[in-house]
Order: structure tokens, then sequence, then C-alpha cells
């Protein structure tokens, strides 16, 4: 029996709104891959825990959840913080790249 709980990928949208907002309110968006339904939760790190991967600010330690339309547990990370308009852009084009099925 394969006991290994699913990793997704987190979005913590930043965007100026949050400068004057206290990190701890800030969410995080994720797709569950059991049921595909789009879910957030609460950000439990500062912004400050998080280090420069691969272009952008990245949480790389994780956070656990379950889902909370089909109760599955799984694992959001890493956590990608995005703070605008351009980055969103730059990180939607790189995960597009990661999904083109090779030849």
């Amino acid at each position: 029996m394969d006991r290994r709980i699913p990793e997704v990928v987190g979005v913590r949208r930043t965007g100026w709104a949050a400068l004057d907002r206290d990190p701890q309110l800030d969410l995080i968006e994720f797709i569950c891959p059991h049921c595909g339904a789009e879910s957030q939760k609460n950000a439990r790190r500062e912004r400050a825990e998080y280090h420069f991967t691969d272009g952008f600010m990245q949480d790389l330690q994780g956070e656990g959840v379950q889902c909370h339309h089909c109760r599955q547990s799984l694992r959001v990370v890493p956590v990608v913080m995005l703070h605008d308009q351009e980055e969103i852009k730059r990180f939607e084009a790189m995960r597009a790249e990661e999904h083109v099925p090779r030849q």
C-alpha cells in the first residue's frame, strides 16, 4: 500500500495591498491533485522565511493540509510568492513549459 502524500504547488499572492497587511493573513492557493478542486489555506510562515529559488521567492519546506472538498491529505510544497502581474505571467509560462509532453 502506497502511503506517499501527494505534493502540489501553492501560490501566495502578496501584491501591493499586502504590504500593510499582517503576513499571517495571506492565503495560499492550490489545486487538489485528488479531486481537482481549487482551495486555499492561511499562510503559516512569515514572508521573510521565503528564499529566492528558480527566479521566484519560495518556501521549500511546504505545509501539510487536508483538502476541504475530498478530505484527502496532501502537502503544499513549494509555496511560491507572487507579487504582481508580471511575476504571475512569468510563473504561469514556466509551469506551462513543464507540462508540455516531450516526444
